[in-house]
C-alpha cells in the first residue's frame, strides 16, 4: 500500500484524465459496443463460481459489470480512477435494475482486503496503467487462491488499417468514427505486444499467463496458484 504523499506525487493513469466531457464522449461511443460487452460478460461468467465475488478493474461507464450482473447472482465491484465514470456507471446500473458497487480508486493501490474476489476482469484499460506490474500484483493480492483474472486489451502489433476496419464495423456517425479512430491510433502507442505482456506478467506475482489472440487484441488469462 502507498502512503498519502506517494499517492499525491504519482499519476495513476497515462494520457488525459477521463473526466467530464471526455468521459461522456467515450461513453457515447461505447454504447455501440454493447454486443462486445455481452460477449465479454458471458466469457467472464463461465469462470465465476455460483454467488461469486467479481472485481472489474477500470470499468469506465460500467457496461461490462452491468452485463455480468444480468447473468447471475454475483457480488460485483467496479473500481475506476475516474469520478465521472463512477457516476455514469452508478446511474446506468440503477436504470438497468442491477446491483454493482462502483467506486473511485487506484488500480495500483486497491482499497480491498487480500483474497477478496473470485474473479477479476479488466478490459481495454491495462495499457493505460503507468505501473502495470504493480497493478498485476494488486490483482494477485485481492484475488482468492486458485481464482482467475482476465485482461483483454489491444495488441500493439495490430496494423492501423485493421483498427480502422474494426471501428468501421461499429457504424458510428462521422464525428464519432473520426474520434474513435484517432483515439485507437493514440492508444496503440501505449499498448503492448504479446512478448511484452509475457515479460510484465513474469515480473509480477502471477509469473505466467495464457494469451489468446483476438481481432485487434488478445485475452490474457491469469491464475493465482
Amino acid at each position: 500500500m502507498t502512503t498519502n504523499l506517494e499517492t499525491q506525487k504519482r499519476k495513476p493513469y497515462k494520457g488525459i484524465a477521463m473526466e467530464g466531457i471526455v468521459a461522456k464522449q467515450y461513453d457515447r461511443v461505447q454504447k455501440h459496443m454493447i454486443e462486445q460487452y455481452k460477449a465479454w460478460a458471458k466469457l467472464a461468467s463461465d469462470s465465476i463460481p455460483l454467488n461469486g465475488s467479481v472485481l472489474e478493474v477500470a470499468p469506465g461507464p460500467g457496461y461490462l459489470s452491468i452485463e455480468i450482473a444480468k447473468l447471475g447472482n454475483y457480488s460485483i465491484t467496479g473500481l475506476d480512477i475516474s469520478k465521472t465514470f463512477v457516476k455514469i456507471a452508478q446511474s446506468k446500473a440503477e436504470k438497468a435494475g442491477v446491483k454493482v458497487d462502483f467506486r473511485q480508486g487506484d488500480a495500483a493501490n486497491m482499497p480491498f482486503e487480500a483474497e477478496s474476489f473470485d474473479f477479476i476482469v479488466c478490459t481495454s484499460a491495462f495499457k493505460n496503467f503507468p505501473e502495470p506490474v504493480r497493478v498485476l500484483d494488486e490483482m494477485f493480492r485481492v484475488l482468492k487462491a486458485g481464482a482467475k483474472a482476465l485482461i483483454d486489451d489491444m495488441n500493439k502489433d495490430t496494423p492501423t488499417c485493421k483498427l480502422n476496419n474494426f471501428v468501421d464495423q461499429m457504424h458510428l456517425n462521422r464525428f464519432d468514427s473520426y474520434f474513435t479512430k484517432t483515439t485507437f491510433k493514440s492508444l496503440a502507442k501505449s499498448a503492448y505486444t504479446k512478448t511484452q505482456i509475457q515479460e510484465l506478467v513474469a515480473q509480477s506475482k502471477f509469473k505466467r499467463c495464457e494469451i489468446i489472440d483476438e481481432d485487434i487484441g488478445f485475452e490474457i488469462w491469469l491464475k493465482k496458484a
